[in-house]
Parts: structure tokens; sequence; C-alpha cells
């Protein structure tokens, strides 16, 4: 095996670790704003890594550039598609425990502070 191939190994070893840490956080956080936190943050870092350890594994110029413009087009889409879940969860109150007593988010989108259900 070359060192090419070793490395793409690498990074593709490391992302399906980022995957299994992803699931993890998954089942472990208790409310769904933590858990998009924790799927969004990590499972983007573990795309990128997958898409640069199968670039390196292809290792053809036109077909490395394309996937790695997937592996960036995630980096940036994921996040905000997160995030705009995460925003519209939080206007139609889905899920918001009980425990979160201060809530500076509520002044800026004009939500009731003392109504949480």
């Amino acid at each position: 095996m070359t060192i090419r191939i070793i490395a793409a190994y690498f990074f593709m070893a490391s992302s399906a670790a980022f995957a299994v840490v992803t699931v993890l956080g998954l089942l472990r956080f208790p409310d769904v704003y933590t858990r998009m936190h924790a799927a969004a943050v990590v499972l983007t870092m573990s795309a990128v890594l997958m898409s640069i350890g199968t670039a390196i594994y292809v290792w053809k110029f036109f077909l490395s550039i394309k996937i790695m413009m997937i592996g960036f087009f995630f980096l940036f889409s994921n996040p905000m598609a997160t995030h705009a879940i995460a925003r519209a969860s939080y206007k139609r109150k889905i899920v918001l425990p009980k425990e979160y007593e201060i809530d500076a988010y509520s002044e800026y989108l004009g939500r009731d502070s003392d109504e949480h259900s």
C-alpha cells in the first residue's frame, strides 16, 4: 500500500469515528437543541473528512476537485440548515425545557419569555 492509500484510509476512518460520536451525541444529550448542535458540528466534520479521504483515494484531478467541492458545499450548508431548523423550532416553542430560566433570545424574536412549553 502506498502512503496515499494509507492517508485516504486514515481520513475515512476518522470520518467514521466522528459519525459514531454523532450518534452517541444524538442518543445522550437531553433536548432537541443540544442534539441538533452535536449533529451539526460533528457530522459536518465527518462529511468533510470523508470527502477529503475519497478525493485522496480517487486521485484523479477533476474527480477529486468535484468531490472536494461537494465537501466544501456541505461545510457551509449544513450549519446554515441546522441554524434554520433550530430557529424555526425555537419560534414554534418545540420542546423547550423548563430548566432554561434565562432566555436572552426571546426578546429578539418577540417571544414571551414566561411561556415555556
